[in-house]
């Protein structure tokens, strides 16, 4: 691409801002040398890694990566067989620390980043050198004790060696004889040596070597001799120190230099993800889509947004070149059957209209997508690859050179003229604008006849009632339009596909205040051609936007029957849900009521047993016994009658042996006698006989069942049936409790030894909750899990006391 295209285009504006997310300097230099690919199978292939980038930032909710550090002049040494600072060495620990990071954060199980997972894949990772260095290297300034078993001997005896001397020449200090000699009671440090400071007239009284004095020559710097012999130790020790020192750098040095060609190239691919990932964040600063791309010239941009507009003031387009969205041509042909679609877009329509906005949009949007950035606009936004895109676009106009506005224009117009081929793309800006306009029009429409016959996408804007006339009787021609509000004189910048835009000049000046009588003496220069024209246009432009306008209404519309469908299911969920509650309780009062009749059970079964033992009051007992269960039974029933929550019909009558369920306790029974005058039905369910309505009742379709899920136990009042399994798949674990703890009951009333509770595997919610139950459950006397053949997880085998 040439370099004007990019800079009129802005996308070197573009690269400016992606570079800003990178997190090095490599990766933004890489954003400023960014250029747009011209083969399909390259773009795609840099659009596919930008997905993927956006892919892993929606993943981590944030950058994956680590900022790293130039080494390339380190790696230059070690190659050479030099030995690095320590702070070249702590940069290689960072980089190898970073392609760890790297690694960590891309080389997943990820199925849809295979392109950043194979980069990182690549990275040179060596913890052991990474170690060795950040175990032997504080910072810049320290070598760490640890560095070496023979460093921190060294560093000991150096240590032995300073508190030596210190304590030497503290002892001077406070001896009575160099009190005056002193011209403060210090210990200091000149040219790495411990010194006393001694006034000038005492030099005589401290014997030793002078290593520096004041700037008044009133106070020397003297290393007394007794401490002379110290200090020479101490620095053999420093000595040693840096040698050692030295050997520990060249050590690292040499354990990184093998791998100094595989860490340059780490480095490099490290800034490639670096600007990958650059790419990513813009995508998600400007709410990008990744566009689809084709080689045969169409475009179709969606709801495209240019990204150096402000958002919030910039206006939605919907822009294509070629095919329609849906594949369907511009115009209808002749014969009345749609064509392939147009080459050549004219976009009309008044000043600061949006016009030349369009045509950037549609050029950077293609630099954008060739390079490999995903561009903002919405979803199905389609794109082509082109080997040039040539813009005019722009005051040309040179002082220096001697060019007017024309010239400088028609300057890149022949330009673009002898290099122009098919398998580009062309935006003028105000074509043939600058000369007189009947010779400009006729020149505008030249030129674009002959980028028509050679087959090239051209888009141009003008104000030329001509070049209208022109895209309405020319196949392969299509007009556009940019919308301006007469009335309140503002552009709304949306773009309309198909038909021509009006200058609107006339309107405007009669708004702004222009008499009548010029405006009508203007008209009448017009000639009758371009009147009509105009009012074909301005006719045609009317019905568009009262058709706009009305599908507004439309979809306004439609947003509204949305809402109150929103509204409608909402209420149905809390109607639904009010339901379910009101279901629960119904449960939770019939749960009551069954566990009072089953302790009632219980006293009778006791005072039964008690007056086995009192033989001489048994009848009497008994029927007392008999009456308090009437009137218990008759108090139950009271209670029943609430709403079907199983659904079904109630039967019209029964007979005597009738299995039913009764819905409010949710407990089968046998009926005693039909349904009375009041329809309510004598039940007998386990030791319990009470009354019900009829309308309480569902008749049982019993179904053959093999005899291992149905136990029949005799007791000494009646016989009870219960199945040898309970299912509470589907429900959810409050009621599965409930159930579970009605089925044990009867379970138990009927003898059963071993049941079976079918909960399902799932997540396994409602095992571990009924698992936990069945522990405190009095009846259970242990469970475990289902055997192979019994279900497995599905199950869970009770055993019952």
């Amino acid at each position: 691409m040439k370099e004007r295209t990019l800079r009129v285009l802005e996308f070197t504006r573009i690269r400016e801002i992606l570079a800003e997310g990178a997190l090095t300097q490599a990766g933004a230099e890489k954003c400023r040398m960014l250029e747009p690919a011209d083969e399909l199978t390259a773009v795609q292939a840099l659009q596919a890694e930008t997905e993927e980038a956006t892919v892993i930032l929606q993943y981590t909710g944030g950058h994956p990566l680590i900022v790293f550090p130039d080494i390339k002049p380190a790696l230059v040494i070690c190659e050479k067989g030099g030995s690095l600072s320590a702070g070249m060495l702590l940069n290689v620990a960072e980089l190898l620390r970073a392609s760890r990071a790297a690694q960590d954060a891309l080389v997943t199980n990820r199925e849809n980043t295979p392109i950043l997972r194979a980069k990182a894949e690549g990275l040179f990772v060596s913890r052991n050198i990474e170690k060795d260095i950040t175990d032997a290297i504080i910072s810049e300034d320290e070598i760490a004790d640890r560095a070496s078993s023979e460093l921190m001997n060294i560093r000991r005896h150096l240590r032995g060696a300073q508190d030596r001397i210190r304590e030497k020449l503290n002892q001077m200090i406070h001896s009575a004889a160099l009190q005056k000699a002193l011209q403060d009671p210090i210990i200091t440090v000149r040219n790495n040596r411990y010194v006393l400071p001694v006034k000038a007239e005492f030099r005589s009284s401290v014997p030793g070597l002078v290593h520096d004095q004041s700037s008044s020559g009133a106070t020397l710097f003297i290393e007394p001799m007794t401490a002379v012999e110290m200090g020479n130790e101490l620095k053999q020790w420093e000595l040693k120190e840096q040698q050692e020192i030295a050997r520990i750098l060249a050590a690292l040095s040499a354990e990184a230099a093998p791998y100094a060609s595989a860490m340059a190239e780490t480095q490099e691919q490290l800034a490639e993800l670096d600007f990958i990932f650059a790419k990513g964040l813009l995508s998600r600063r400007f709410f990008c889509v990744s566009p689809k791309m084709n080689n045969e010239g169409h475009l179709k941009i969606i709801r495209g947004r240019h990204p150096l507009i402000d958002p919030e003031k910039v206006v939605p387009s919907t822009i294509w070149l070629g095919k329609q969205p849906g594949g369907q041509s511009g115009k209808a042909g002749s014969n009345g059957e749609d064509e392939e679609g147009f080459n050549t877009l004219i976009i009309t329509g008044p000043n600061t209209g949006g016009k030349t906005v369009t045509l950037k949009t549609v050029g950077l949007f293609t630099l954008m997508a060739q390079a490999g950035l995903q561009v903002p606009a919405d979803p199905g936004t389609e794109l082509a690859v082109f080997e040039q895109v040539f813009a005019d676009i722009g005051d040309e106009q040179s002082i220096e050179q001697s060019l007017s506005t024309f010239s400088g224009h028609m300057t890149n117009i022949v330009e673009i003229m002898h290099e122009v081929t098919p398998r580009d793309l062309v935006l003028f800006d105000e074509l043939g604008a600058g000369t007189d306009p009947t010779e400009g029009a006729a020149l505008a429409q030249s030129i674009l006849t002959r980028l028509l016959h050679i087959n090239v996408r051209t888009m141009a804007t003008t104000h030329y009632s001509e070049l209208k006339a022109f895209a309405l009787t020319t196949k392969g021609v299509e007009n556009a339009s940019v919308e301006f509000d007469v009335e309140t004189l503002r552009p709304t910048y949306r773009l309309s596909i198909g038909v021509p835009g009006k200058s609107n000049a006339f309107e405007i000046s009669r708004r702004l205040g222009l008499p009548e009588n010029l405006i009508d003496a203007a008209r009448e220069l017009l000639s009758g051609n371009a009147i009509r024209f105009e009012d074909v246009i301005a006719n045609a432009e009317y019905h568009r936007q009262v058709a706009e306008k009305e599908r507004q209404l439309a979809e306004e519309a439609g947003r509204e029957t949305v809402r109150l469908r929103n509204e409608a299911e909402q209420l149905r969920r809390e109607m639904e849900q009010k339901r379910e509650q009101m279901l629960r309780k119904s449960r939770e009062e019939a749960k009551h009521i069954v566990d009072q009749a089953r302790r009632e059970s219980e006293s009778v079964i006791a005072e039964l047993k008690k007056m086995k033992k009192n033989a001489a009051q048994g009848d009497v007992s008994v029927n007392d016994l008999r009456r308090r269960l009437d009137r218990e039974s008759d108090a139950l029933a009271e209670g029943l009658g609430r709403a079907d929550p199983d659904g079904g019909e109630a039967p019209k009558t029964v007979k005597e042996g009738d299995q039913v369920k009764i819905l409010t306790l949710g407990v089968e029974g046998t009926v005693l006698a039909p349904p009375d005058e009041k329809g309510e039905v004598r039940l007998q369910a386990g030791m319990m006989k009470f009354t019900a309505e009829l309308s309480q009742l569902r008749l049982i379709r019993q179904a053959p069942v093999k005899e291992k899920t149905t136990v029949r136990a005799k007791t000494g009042m009646m016989t009870r049936t219960v199945k040898s399994e309970c299912d509470v798949r589907g429900m959810n674990l409050e009621e599965a409790l409930d159930a579970v703890s009605l089925y044990l009951d009867e379970a138990v009333l009927a003898g059963l030894n071993e049941v079976y509770i079918i909960h399902g595997k799932g997540t396994g919610i409602l095992r571990t909750g009924i698992q936990q139950d069945l522990r405190k459950n009095k009846h259970v006397k242990g469970f475990r899990r289902g055997m192979y053949g019994e279900g497995e997880e599905g199950v869970t085998v009770v055993t019952l006391k």
